[in-house]
C-alpha cells in the first residue's frame, strides 16, 4: 500500500541570515554608527532601572514581599518602569510596536500565552502588556540589572537542576492565577525555549496547569532580512543583536487573540488544553504545530514517549566520515570493528585519540566532533556509535542489530532487560539519551517477560515503537539522496538491510 507524501515540517530549531552583499554592506555602515549609540543608550536605560527597581521593595519584610505590591509602590514605580522599558526598546530599534486586538483585563484572561519564541528581544512585549509578572530561572537573580528586574517584577522562580523548585514554581502559578484577581497577570511563553519562528514546538503545561482562561499573544517580526531570532544553531545572541541594532528600525506586531476558556476535558488534562491552544495559535500564524522539543541539548521530535533527534548524531557522524573521502566499505570495516571490541569485554568508552585511529583519520579534530554529538566531553561509548550508526545506514539486520543491542544491554546477564536496560539501548540506537521509557517497557512487559524475542516483537508489530525502524531511522538514511543512508551511496552488496521487508510500509508515492 502506498503512502501520501508527509507535509514537510521546518526545522525550528536553525535560524541563518543570509544577506546579499549591498545589504552587507549597508548593515555595515550602517552598524559603525548606530550600534554604539544604541547600546549606549539601551545600557544608560537599563542601568536607571536598576535602582528603581530596588526601590519599589526597599524596606518591605519578606512576608510583605510575598504579596502583591499595592498602593504608591505601585503607581509610582510601575509607570516609570513602563516608559523605561519601552525606551530600552526603542533605543534598540523598534520605534513602533503595531498592537492588533484588545489585551483581556485580569478576570478575563488571567496568563496570557505569547508565541512564537524569538529571542531575548521579545520581552518588548512586556512593555504593551503592562509588566505582568514572568516566569524566570533563579539562577538569573544572581544576574546585575536582571536579578533587580526579577525582584521589581515579583516573578515566579524556578531552578531547572532541583526537582521540588520545581513543583513550587508549580504551586505558586497556580495559587497566583487562581488568585480572583489578587496577582496581576502572568505572562508565559509556553514553548520555553526559542525557535526560528517557521513552526510551533510542543506548549510546556506550565500554563495551562490550573485550567483557567488564556489569552494567546502572537509575535510577529515582519522586517527582512529576520535578524530578531536567535536559536539552537545559526545566529548566535550577539549576531542577532548587531544586525537588529544595524537597521535603521525593526518591525514588529504584537497580536492579542480572543481569550481561549477550556472545556471541562481540558481542564482536567492540562496536556490536552497546551496542545489546543498551540494549535488554534500555529493556525492564526499559518505555521505548522509539532511535537518537536528541545531535550537537554538536543532538539527532538516525540514517537510515543521516545525522543528522537531531528538531527541524529548517526547523521551527522557519516557526513563527517564523507567528507574525510571514506568508503562505505571502510566506514562497515570500521563498525564491525567497533562490535568486536564492544564484544571482547574491554571498555566501551573511548577518548578522541582512539576514535581517531579506530576510525583511520589523519586528524583528531574530526573524532572530537564525533565525540561531541554524543557526549559533553572527548570521550564517547563505542556502543552508540556502532548502533546508531548501524541503524542509520543499513549495515546490519534489523534482527542482529537487537541481537547485538540485547547482549550489550542486558546489564545482569540474565536474558532480561529492566527498565534501564532498554533505556540504554533505545539511547544507543537513536542517539540521544531515553528518559520517558516507562510507557515503552510497559509495553514490552505486557508480551510476557522481557526477553530477546518480546524486544524483537515489540519493534516489529507495535504499532508506534516499529515506526522507530520503518519510518524514523528509513527516513533519516535517505536524508542525503541515495538509497541507503551510506556515506558514498554505494550498494554495501547484500540484502540483509535494516529496512528490508518494510519497503511497502515506509515508501512515499510521489
Amino acid at each position: 500500500m502506498m503512502l501520501k507524501r508527509k507535509m514537510h515540517i521546518p526545522h525550528p530549531f536553525v535560524h541563518e541570515v543570509n544577506l546579499s552583499a549591498a545589504r552587507r554592506i549597508q548593515g555595515i555602515i550602517l552598524g559603525i554608527v548606530l550600534f554604539p549609540v544604541r547600546i549606549t543608550l539601551t545600557t544608560l536605560f537599563f542601568l536607571l532601572m536598576w535602582p528603581i527597581a530596588r526601590l519599589r521593595l526597599a524596606g518591605l519584610s519578606e512576608a510583605e514581599r510575598a504579596e502583591p505590591v499595592r498602593g504608591w509602590r505601585w503607581w509610582l514605580f510601575h509607570h516609570i518602569m513602563v516608559f523605561l522599558s519601552r525606551a530600552v526598546f526603542f533605543s534598540v530599534g523598534f520605534l513602533w510596536i503595531k498592537v492588533k486586538g484588545r489585551q483581556a483585563g485580569l478576570k478575563e484572561a488571567p496568563v496570557l500565552v505569547v508565541a512564537p519564541h524569538s529571542s531575548f528581544l521579545d520581552m518588548l512585549v512586556l512593555c504593551t502588556t503592562g509588566l505582568p509578572v514572568v516566569v524566570s530561572r533563579s539562577e538569573n537573580c544572581k544576574l546585575p540589572v536582571i536579578g533587580a528586574l526579577l525582584e521589581f517584577n515579583q516573578s515566579v522562580l524556578v531552578s531547572r537542576k532541583d526537582p521540588e523548585s520545581r513543583k513550587k514554581c508549580v504551586s505558586q502559578i497556580s495559587e497566583r492565577v487562581t488568585s480572583d484577581g489578587h496577582w496581576p497577570q502572568m505572562l508565559m511563553f509556553p514553548e520555553g525555549t526559542t525557535t526560528n519562528g517557521r513552526a510551533l514546538i510542543k506548549f510546556k503545561p506550565g500554563a495551562f496547569l490550573a485550567g483557567v482562561p488564556v489569552q494567546p499573544v502572537l509575535l510577529h517580526y515582519p522586517s527582512e532580512p529576520d535578524t530578531v531570532r536567535w536559536t539552537w544553531k545559526g545566529l548566535t545572541w550577539l549576531g542577532a543583536l548587531w544586525h537588529t541594532t544595524s537597521q535603521i528600525y525593526t518591525s514588529v506586531t504584537v497580536e492579542f487573540l480572543p481569550v481561549y476558556t477550556p472545556s471541562q476535558k481540558e481542564k482536567q488534562n492540562p496536556d490536552l488544553y497546551a496542545e489546543n491552544v498551540q494549535k488554534l495559535m500555529a493556525k492564526a500564524l499559518r505555521v505548522p504545530a509539532t511535537d518537536y522539543v528541545m531535550e537537554g541539548r538536543f532538539p527532538v521530535k516525540k514517537l510515543g514517549n521516545l525522543s528522537l533527534p531531528l538531527e541524529p548524531p548517526a547523521q551527522e557522524t557519516l557526513k563527517l566520515l564523507r567528507e574525510h573521502s571514506l568508503t562505505n566499505a571502510h566506514v562497515e570495516a570500521v563498525m564491525n570493528h567497533m562490535i568486536d571490541t564492544c564484544h571482547s569485554g574491554q571498555s566501551t568508552m573511548v577518548t578522541a585519540d582512539h576514535l581517531t585511529a579506530l576510525l583511520g583519520l589523519k586528524d583528531k579534530k574530526t573524532a572530537v566532533k564525533i565525540c561531541s554529538l554524543y557526549s559533553k566531553d572527548d570521550t564517547v561509548d563505542l556502543r552508540q556509535i556502532c548502533l546508531s550508526v548501524s541503524a542509520v545506514s543499513g549495515f546490519r539486520s534489523l534482527e542482529s542489530l537487537i541481537n547485538t543491542a540485547f547482549t550489550w544491554y542486558d546489564t545482569d546477564q540474565d536474558g532480561l532487560l529492566s527498565a534501564d536496560d532498554l533505556s540504554g539501548l533505545m539511547g544507543a540506537l537513536v542517539g540521544v539519551p531515553q528518559y520517558g521509557i516507562a510507557d515503552m517497557y510497559t509495553a514490552l512487559t505486557t508480551r510476557g517477560r522481557p526477553t530477546e524475542a518480546s524486544l524483537q516483537d515489540l519493534l516489529l508489530t507495535h504499532p508506534v515503537y516499529r515506526k522507530v525502524f520503518t519510518e524514523y531511522l528509513n527516513s533519516v538514511g535517505l536524508a542525503d539522496g541515495n538509497h541507503n543512508g551510506v556515506p558514498n551511496g554505494k550498494a554495501n552488496g547484500n540484502n540483509n538491510g535494516i529496512y528490508n521487508g518494510y519497503e511497502a510500509t515506509s515508501r512515499k508515492s510521489d
